[in-house]
């Protein structure tokens, strides 16, 4: 998939170029982009969560294991990603969770909209919020709240 043009206004793809000439900046589908930062191993999950976002109709790009946060950030941005979702199961979500914001901000990409889902503890999630995580869920989360949520939360950039 093509990467977007980094202009003065920061991301901003051809498409999206394209669809605001031709008055359509609403109609694009959701660009989800979903990622496993560090060393856990386990991704039964976040593909199941990209199944139920591909089924209701976003985008979903799934960047696989062993991701980077420097990676996930990369490919937020060559995708034009509006989402990015991280999991995580190995503990470390604090720090490589807050990575990925950290490096998005720093790229200009700060307005991408960045969730965590996985085994986190409640006690985690301010912490996680505080650093611009903008929701986290819990693993039994329903997909179609997920779902929901994003509609609600998140618009296309």
């Amino acid at each position: 998939m093509c990467g977007g043009s980094h202009g003065v206004s920061g991301r901003d793809s051809q498409a999206n170029q394209r669809n605001r000439v031709n008055g359509m900046a609403n109609e694009r589908k959701l660009r989800i982009l979903l990622g496993k930062p560090g060393l856990d191993g386990h991704d039964r999950g976040v593909k199941v969560i990209a199944r139920g976002f591909r089924d209701a109709g976003f985008e979903v790009i799934y960047t696989g294991l062993h991701q980077t946060p420097e990676e996930i950030v990369n490919a937020a941005i060559q995708e034009d990603a509006d989402m990015v979702g991280l999991s995580c199961l190995s503990g470390a979500h604090l720090h490589l969770f807050s990575e990925v914001v950290r490096q998005l901000k720093e790229r200009g990409a700060g307005d991408v909209t960045v969730v965590g889902g996985g085994i986190i503890p409640t006690e985690d999630i301010p912490a996680l919020k505080k650093v611009g995580v903008k929701e986290v869920f819990l693993p039994g989360t329903p997909i179609q709240q997920t779902v929901d949520w994003v509609k609600k939360n998140v618009k296309p950039l």
